[in-house]
C-alpha cells in the first residue's frame, strides 16, 4: 500500500457520488474526474476537481491513520467538513452571504484499501445541524484507483 510512487503521487481515477435529504427532498450529484493520491505524514490525500456547470471546484479528501476524513472543498462556498465516528465535529461554512457554524454527526465511517493497482472506498453517513437544527442527511461514496 506504502509506496514511492504514493509519496510522489499517482494519477488516479476519481469518482464520487453524494446525495442527500433536505426538506423532505432527495438530491443526488455523481462525478467521474481524473485526480492524484498523494501519501504524506502518514495520510493519504485524494485531490481531483469537480467540475459543474457554473464553475471547477477544486477537493481534497484526506485520510488520517486514526481513520478520521476530512472534505475540503475551496471556492465561493468554502468547506472543510471532519468525519469522526466518534465524536461530532464542528465547523465553518463560508458562503457569499457569511459564514455559517456547522455541526457534523458522522453515522457510518468506512475506509478500504485494495492492491494492484492500488485504489480505496471511503463510505460517509452524515447529518449537518446549524443552530440545533437539522440541516439534512447526506451520503458520499467515493471511489479512486490509480
Amino acid at each position: 500500500m506504502l509506496s514511492r510512487d504514493l509519496k510522489n503521487g499517482l494519477p488516479a481515477e476519481v469518482k464520487m457520488e453524494t446525495s442527500y435529504i433536505q426538506n423532505g427532498e432527495t438530491h443526488q450529484h455523481s462525478f467521474e474526474e481524473k485526480g492524484r493520491v498523494v501519501y504524506m505524514n502518514n495520510s493519504y490525500y485524494i485531490r481531483f476537481e469537480e467540475t459543474h456547470e457554473e464553475a471547477t471546484v477544486p477537493v481534497t479528501v484526506k485520510i488520517n491513520p486514526d481513520g478520521v476524513v476530512n472534505l475540503i472543498r475551496n471556492g465561493e462556498r468554502a468547506m472543510r467538513l471532519t468525519f469522526n465516528s466518534d465524536r461530532h465535529t464542528e465547523t465553518n461554512y463560508a458562503t457569499p452571504a457569511g459564514i455559517i457554524p456547522l455541526q457534523v454527526l458522522t453515522d457510518d465511517l468506512r475506509v478500504s484499501y485494495y492492491d494492484r493497482p492500488f485504489s480505496g472506498r471511503v463510505y460517509i453517513d452524515y447529518k449537518l445541524h446549524a443552530n440545533g437544527q437539522k440541516l439534512g442527511e447526506y451520503q458520499i461514496r467515493l471511489r479512486f484507483t490509480t
